[in-house]
C-alpha cells in the first residue's frame, strides 16, 4: 500500500491534484488541492496518502500532514461515514478542532461540518471518543477557538483567516479589487470553521467562474 507520495505538483483541480512521481502522474483527492504547492516554488510536494480500494475503483487520498491522515482513517471506520464525507471534514474542520469537539461530544460542532447530520455526529463521538488516544494529534485547542473565524464572519469581515487567504491570492497575481468582487460568493458557501487555504479554494473557485 502506498503510504506517501513525493513529487511536483503537475495538475490541479477542484477536487484533487495530480503528483509527477518519477514521471508518473498521481491522481490524489485531497481537502483542499490549492493549498498543495501553496508556496508557488519547484520544491518537490510530500502527501499523506491513504490508498483505498473498493470493487469499482482504486482511488488515492492524500494529506499534507500525518495527522489529518490519520483523522481520515479513523472517520473512515466510522459507520455510515466513506470518503467523500471524511474529506469534507477535514477540508472544514482543522483535525485539532474535530478531535476536541469529539472529546467534548460538542455535536454543535460537529454538524457544522458539510455532511454531518445530529445522528452522524452522534456516531462519531460514540465510535470515535475512546479510539483517538493513539492519533498523532498534540496541543488539542479550545472548540471556543474553531468558532472564532465564525463570529469574525458574522461580522461581515471573514475574519483573520480570509484577510490570510486575501494574501495568498494577493501573491497569486490577483487584485484586491477581483478578491473583493467574490467574497460574497465565499461568504454564501462558508461554513464558518474555515481555515485560510479554505478560503483560498472558495474564492479560486469563484474566479475561475468569472
Amino acid at each position: 500500500m502506498i503510504d506517501f507520495l513525493r513529487g511536483q505538483l503537475a495538475h490541479r483541480e477542484s477536487e484533487y491534484v495530480v503528483l509527477d512521481v518519477n514521471g508518473v502522474g498521481y491522481r490524489v483527492f485531497c481537502p483542499n488541492p490549492y493549498a498543495v504547492g501553496a508556496n508557488g516554488d519547484a520544491a518537490p510536494v510530500t502527501m499523506f496518502i491513504h490508498h483505498h480500494v473498493r470493487e469499482d475503483a482504486i482511488l488515492l487520498f492524500g494529506f499534507l500532514s500525518r495527522e489529518e491522515q490519520a483523522l481520515f482513517r479513523k472517520l473512515l471506520d466510522v459507520s455510515g461515514i466513506g470518503p467523500k464525507v471524511a474529506l469534507g471534514i477535514l477540508s472544514a474542520g482543522r483535525p485539532e478542532a474535530v478531535i476536541s469537539a469529539i472529546y467534548q461530544e460538542n455535536i454543535a460542532f460537529l454538524t457544522r461540518l458539510p455532511g454531518i447530520g445530529k445522528k452522524t455526529a452522534q456516531r462519531i463521538i460514540l465510535d470515535m471518543k475512546d479510539k483517538l488516544a493513539d492519533l498523532p494529534v498534540g496541543g488539542l485547542i479550545p472548540v471556543a477557538a474553531a468558532f472564532a473565524t465564525e463570529k469574525e464572519m458574522a461580522e461581515g469581515q471573514g475574519g483573520g483567516a480570509w484577510k490570510e487567504a486575501k494574501m495568498a491570492l494577493v501573491a497569486l497575481g490577483y487584485s484586491e479589487t477581483e478578491i473583493d468582487r467574490v467574497w460574497p460568493a465565499v461568504r454564501d458557501k462558508a461554513t464558518g470553521l474555515e481555515k485560510p487555504d479554505t478560503f483560498v479554494k472558495l474564492a479560486l473557485q469563484a474566479l475561475f467562474r468569472g
